[in-house]
């Protein structure tokens, strides 16, 4: 099967625009300040969560309570 030369041509074009917009791509989800900015926002939303609030309050207390059981002993 023969091509000719626009047809390669076209080809060659299509792979740059794919390739382009591939690379864009990478560079949206690989940007450092997008990554920090997701983050911060999956932690505020797990922060929101009022059971894991009411956990780490718990742990808080645990954790006073044995330190303070150990000073007094």
């Amino acid at each position: 099967m023969v091509r000719d030369a626009q047809t390669i041509q076209a080809e060659i074009e299509r792979a740059r625009d794919g390739l382009a917009v591939a690379v864009d791509e990478l560079t949206t989800r690989l940007d450092p300040k997008r990554a920090v900015d997701e983050g911060k926002r999956r932690a505020q939303a797990i922060w929101s969560n009022p059971k894991v609030k009411l956990a780490v309050v718990g742990v808080g207390a645990l954790v006073a309570f044995v330190v303070i059981r150990k000073i007094f002993r």
